[in-house]
C-alpha cells in the first residue's frame, strides 16, 4: 500500500476543484449551452439575441427587429424596445446592464411581472453570446441617452458610460464570434432567413429584416423583410403553398384556456403526409409533447363524432384511427407557457400535462363550430379520412410484408448488401450508392469490416406523390428498410420509426456528382425526411462527397471538388507555365474511378469529406420538399429561376 505525500501528482483535494466564475464556464464548454461549436451553435448566437428583441415584442413594447450580417461575418442586431435598463443593480452593485450582459441567467425574463412567457430553451441568453465573442457592443436608448459597454469574452473593457442623446428608445448588440471557439464562423443568409421568417409568423405584427453586407463591391445589399399579419395563417399558406388544397382557407384557432394562449392553424390538401409543427415560445418542438397531443386527442374526437352524427361512417368496415384524421393535414401550433418544462431526446419536447388540456379544449371548441358551419368542407375532410384508412390497411399490408421478409429468408438482408464484418451499429456505415457499377466498384474498395455497400438500382419511387402502400411495394425501397433493419410501427404510434434494430449509426448517400445523381440523391432525401425523419435528427444520415477533377501534370495529381479548387490547382502544377499542359479529367460518374481511387478520395475515413444531413429548420424542410419534388410546377420552376446560377440543394 502505498501512502500520498502532499507532493504527489495523484492528490485528490479541494485544490484540484477548479471553480469557474462568471462566463468561463461558458468558454471552457460551450457545447452544453449552444448544442455545439459547429455550424448550429454558431447561428444560435443569432437566434439567442433575437429572442431577447422577440421576448420585448411579446411584452407589447417592440414592433422592428434588425438583423445585419457585416462583411467580417459579425452580427447586429437593433430592436425599438425599452432598452435593457442602466441604473444599478440593487444587489449586484453595477449597471443592470452589465449584469444582464455578463451573469448567466440574469434577466427581466426571471420576473414574470416583467415577461409573462418568454422564447430561449434554457435561459442562457445574451450573455452566452458574450462570453463566445472575442468584442461585443451593446448600445442602449433609452430616457434619452445612449449607453454603452463592450466586452472581450464576456469580460467588461469599461464600465456602463452615455456616448450621446437619442429621441428613440431600444437596443442595440454587436458581435464577433470568435474564431477560436468556432469551427465555422460564416454565417449562412438562408439559414438565418429561414428563422427569421418563421419567427415573423409566430409572432404577427412585428416586422424583422435580415440584410447581408458581404457583396461585391457596387452590388446592392442582399436584404428581406418579414412581416405577418395573419400568422398562423399565414404559415400553413406559405408551408402548403406548393401542395392542392382540400378546403379554401385553413382553420384557425385562438384562444385562452387555464392562462396558456393556444394559437393554431391546420390546412388539409390532396397529398399523404401530415406535416405537423408545434413551438412552445417560439421554440420549434421537434419532438412534439403535451401540446400537440392536445390538440390530435381534440382533433379525432371531434371530427369523429361529427362523421358519426352524420352517418357518414356506416359503410365503413374498419376502424378509424388518429392517423387517418391527419392524412394530408398540414398544421402549425404555437403555445405560450411561462415556465415550459422540456424532455425527450433533445429537450425539444413539451412536458407541462396542463397545456393538453388547454389545447383540447380550444380546439374541440372552434372545430365543432367549424364543421356545423361549413358541411361542405366537413364532408370533404371526413371523405379524406376514409381514403385515408383504406390506404392504411392497405399500407400495413405492405409494411408487414417488408418486416415479415427476415422470418422468411433467414438474415432477410437484400441479395445485393455486402454487409461488414462488425455488428456494433455505432461503428458501422453504410453506403447507399448509386448503380451497380459503382456499388461493384465501392465493394471492391471498401473496409469489410466496418463498411456496408448496397447498390440501388436507378431513381427510387418519389415518396411526395405515392400513396404509402405503393412505398412499401417499391423493391428499392424495400430493400433500404431491410438493409438498416427499421421498422415502421411501434406499440404506441402506429406510424413512428423504430429504430432498436438499426444496423448502421453512418448512413452515406453516394451519387454521381452530375443531374441524374443530385435528382436521386434528392429522392433518397426525401423518403428519409417524410419516413425515417427520426434518422436526420440523430444525425445518423451523411452525403459523400467524391471529386469532381483529377487534375495532372507528369508524375503530379490532385483531386479537385470544386471549379475554384480546380483553377487553383492548375495553376500551381503549371508552375508559371501554360496552363494548356496540365490535365483535367472531369469525373462524371462514382463508376469512372477504379476502387483505389474511389477510397482514397471518398471513402477513407482519414481522408474523405462526409457532408452531414441536419434539420435546422422541420417547416422549412417541409416547404422545401414539397415544393421540389411536389405536383406542383409553377413554384418549382420559380424557385430554379431564382437559384439556378448558386443553388446547392445538399448544402
Amino acid at each position: 500500500m502505498s501512502t500520498e505525500t502532499a507532493g504527489d501528482k495523484s492528490n485528490y483535494s479541494a485544490e484540484n476543484i477548479q471553480v469557474l466564475e462568471g462566463l468561463e464556464a461558458v468558454r471552457k464548454r460551450p457545447a452544453m449551452y449552444i448544442g455545439d461549436v459547429g455550424f448550429r451553435g454558431l447561428h444560435h448566437l443569432v437566434y439567442e439575441v433575437v429572442d431577447n428583441s422577440i421576448d420585448e415584442a411579446l411584452a407589447g413594447y417592440c414592433k422592428n427587429i434588425e438583423v445585419i450580417i457585416h462583411k467580417n461575418n459579425a452580427i447586429t442586431v437593433i430592436d425599438d424596445g425599452r432598452g435593457i435598463p442602466t441604473g444599478m443593480h440593487p444587489k449586484e452593485g453595477k449597471s443592470a446592464l452589465e449584469v444582464v450582459m455578463t451573469v448567466l441567467h440574469a434577466g427581466g425574463k426571471f420576473d414574470k411581472d416583467t415577461y409573462k412567457v418568454s422564447g430561449g430553451l434554457h435561459g442562457v441568453g445574451v450573455s452566452c453570446v458574450n462570453a463566445l465573442s472575442t468584442l461585443m457592443r451593446t448600445n442602449v436608448h433609452r430616457e434619452g441617452k445612449v449607453f454603452q459597454q463592450e466586452y472581450n469574452c464576456g469580460k467588461p473593457m469599461y464600465d456602463v458610460k452615455v456616448v450621446g442623446e437619442s429621441n428613440r428608445t431600444g437596443t442595440t448588440q454587436y458581435f464577433e464570434p470568435d474564431a477560436s471557439i468556432f469551427i465555422h464562423t460564416e454565417y449562412k443568409f438562408d439559414t438565418l432567413a429561414a428563422r427569421m421568417r418563421e419567427l415573423a409568423y409566430l409572432n404577427r405584427g412585428i416586422r424583422i429584416t435580415l440584410r447581408d453586407e458581404r457583396v461585391e463591391e457596387g452590388a446592392p445589399l442582399k436584404e428581406e423583410s418579414y412581416f405577418s399579419e395573419g400568422g398562423l395563417r399565414e404559415f400553413v399558406a406559405y408551408l402548403d403553398g406548393t401542395r392542392e388544397k382540400l378546403i379554401p382557407e385553413p382553420i384557425y384557432v385562438e384562444g385562452e384556456k387555464g392562462g396558456v394562449p393556444v394559437e393554431l392553424a391546420f390546412q388539409y390538401n390532396t397529398g399523404y403526409a401530415e406535416n405537423l409543427h408545434s413551438y412552445v415560445n417560439n421554440i420549434n418542438t421537434i419532438e412534439g409533447g403535451t401540446h400537440v397531443a392536445g390538440f390530435r386527442r381534440a382533433l379525432t374526437r371531434v371530427l369523429k363524432g361529427y362523421a358519426e352524427k352524420e352517418g357518414l361512417l356506416k359503410n365503413v368496415k374498419f376502424d378509424i384511427s388518429g392517423d387517418d384524421f391527419r392524412e394530408g393535414m398540414t398544421g402549425v401550433i404555437s403555445v405560450k407557457v411561462q415556465e415550459p418544462q422540456f424532455e425527450g431526446q433533445t429537450k425539444t419536447k413539451l412536458g407541462n400535462n396542463e397545456v393538453m388540456g388547454a389545447v383540447d379544449q380550444c380546439v374541440g371548441d372552434v372545430l365543432g363550430n367549424y364543421l356545423e358551419e361549413h358541411p361542405k368542407e366537413a364532408r370533404t375532410i371526413v371523405n379524406k379520412v376514409i381514403l385515408a384508412a383504406t390506404a392504411r390497411h392497405a399500407a400495413r399490408k405492405a409494411r408487414e410484408m417488408v418486416q415479415r421478409k427476415g422470418a422468411m429468408s433467414g438474415s432477410g438482408l437484400p441479395g445485393k448488401l455486402s454487409d461488414c464484418s462488425e455488428t456494433d451499429p455505432s461503428l458501422c456505415e453504410v453506403y447507399l450508392v448509386e448503380g451497380d457499377s459503382a456499388g461493384g466498384t465501392a465493394k471492391q474498395g471498401r473496409n469489410r469490416a466496418y463498411q456496408a455497400i448496397l447498390p440501388l438500382r436507378g431513381k427510387i419511387l418519389n415518396v411526395e406523390k405515392a400513396l404509402e402502400h405503393k412505398i412499401y411495394e417499391n423493391e428499392e425501397i424495400k430493400n433500404i428498410f431491410t438493409a438498416l433493419g427499421v421498422t415502421i410501427g411501434t406499440p404506441e404510434d402506429d406510424k413512428a420509426l423504430n429504430l432498436t434494430k438499426l444496423r448502421y449509426h453512418k448512413i452515406i448517400i453516394m451519387t454521381d456528382a452530375d443531374v441524374d445523381g443530385s435528382h436521386i440523391r434528392t429522392l433518397i432525401l426525401t423518403l428519409f425526411f417524410r419516413y425515417m425523419k427520426a434518422l436526420i435528427e440523430f444525425g445518423y444520415i451523411y452525403i459523400a462527397q467524391p471529386p469532381l477533377y483529377l487534375v495532372k501534370k507528369g508524375k503530379e495529381e490532385e483531386y479537385c471538388w470544386t471549379e475554384a479548387q480546380r483553377d487553383e490547382t492548375v495553376l500551381r502544377l503549371a508552375k508559371g507555365g501554360n496552363p494548356d499542359s496540365v490535365g483535367i479529367q472531369r469525373y462524371k460518374g462514382l463508376g469512372e474511378m477504379n476502387a483505389e481511387q474511389l477510397w482514397s478520395t471518398t471513402m477513407n475515413p482519414e481522408t474523405r469529406t462526409l457532408k452531414q444531413v441536419t434539420l435546422e429548420s422541420a417547416a422549412e424542410a417541409d416547404h422545401i420538399f414539397s415544393m421540389l419534388m411536389g405536383d406542383e410546377v409553377p413554384p418549382r420552376r420559380e424557385f430554379i429561376e431564382a437559384n439556378a446560377k448558386y443553388a446547392n440543394i445538399d448544402a
